[in-house]
């Protein structure tokens, strides 16, 4: 295998000479004028080295990949209890399906999709007012990332409660079916203000550590959550992280991984790297087109994919 570094320059130099980059997310406006031709990427080790390419320092809306930070925060506070209002199975339709929760009586089929983030941001708000609820989300993830500077973009959190039709929809509907303890604006103006936090690839990269180090905030550090803890969150996250995609990037990728129409992705190799990897263009399922084919590059070139570990696992002569 090629040193890390020059794999995460191959695939740079690999993904600016692609053409097609999809297309961005134009139903949140200023999502709409985001330069499609940039690319970042970054990959944080095991030993904690940093490696990047491209515009892995510019900030991009993180969108849905904020679900998994929201997500560990929400076991933190509720535990197993979180699963009696959210199951964990993938959904098979868009992440703003209102289909399923008709069908299945106001309980989203996972945590990743709009309707099972809400009730995570309803658990999350916890009898506050939604400013104390996010302020307490960005500052674990500033936490998690060893980094003061992550905000949350006004101008995009302006925009999602402006247009967030479909989702204000799914919120009364759960709410309807009793699924929501607050008020449907309050537990929205959580869920809106949490998918408007910028960050860079770095930045990203760097805040999913636990979930490589089995719970670990960074190499010997301190414990974010237990093993089990972050070993079920990258399950649900290659099994429902791309919506009704997931399939398909377990498939290519073999990799837990979550996505957002902000373009960026979040993926973890167990044990040995945080990825995180910034296309504003999409793909016809609201997934980066361009980071979606990087992890595929990054995961043939590494061997990284769970599968393939699986496999070497078995290669390896039994011990006498």
């Amino acid at each position: 295998m090629a040193d890390i570094a020059t794999i995460v320059r191959d695939v740079a130099d690999e993904m600016a000479a692609l053409t097609d980059r999809g297309e961005v997310a134009t139903y949140i406006p200023p999502l709409a004028h985001v330069d499609p031709r940039q690319f970042g990427l970054c990959i944080v080790t095991a030993d904690g080295a940093v490696h990047m390419a491209g515009e892995a320092e510019e900030p991009f809306s993180i969108q849905s990949v904020s679900k998994v930070f929201a997500l560990t925060q929400a076991l933190g506070k509720v535990g197993d209890t979180l699963w009696r209002r959210v199951g964990r199975e993938p959904s098979g339709t868009p992440f703003n399906s209102i289909v399923q929760l008709e069908r299945e009586q106001g309980i989203p089929r996972n945590p990743f999709i709009n309707a099972g983030a809400l009730v995570v941001s309803d658990v999350n708000l916890a009898g506050h007012e939604p400013r104390v609820a996010i302020g307490e989300l960005l500052r674990f993830i500033r936490y998690l990332a060893e980094d003061d500077t992550i905000l949350i973009d006004e101008i995009v959190a302006r925009a999602e409660q402006e247009t967030g039709f479909r989702n204000i929809a799914l919120a009364n509907y759960m709410k309807a079916f009793g699924n929501l303890t607050h008020s449907p604006p309050l537990t929205l103006g959580v869920y809106f203000h949490q998918c408007a936090i910028a960050m860079s690839c770095r930045q990203l990269a760097m805040a999913g550590r636990y979930l490589m180090l089995g719970g670990l905030h960074s190499p010997g550090g301190p414990r974010v959550v237990s093993a089990q803890r972050a070993r079920r969150i990258n399950a649900l996250m290659l099994t429902c992280g791309h919506y009704d995609a997931s399939g398909d990037f377990a498939f290519r990728v073999g990799l837990p991984g979550k996505s957002g129409v902000g373009g960026g992705i979040l993926a973890i190799a167990p044990g040995r790297a945080s990825i995180a990897v910034w296309s504003p263009g999409l793909n016809e399922n609201g997934n980066s087109k361009l980071g979606t084919a990087a992890l595929e590059r990054i995961a043939e070139a590494t061997g990284w994919s769970v599968f393939s570990q699986a496999e070497q696992g078995l290669s390896r002569p039994a011990s006498s």
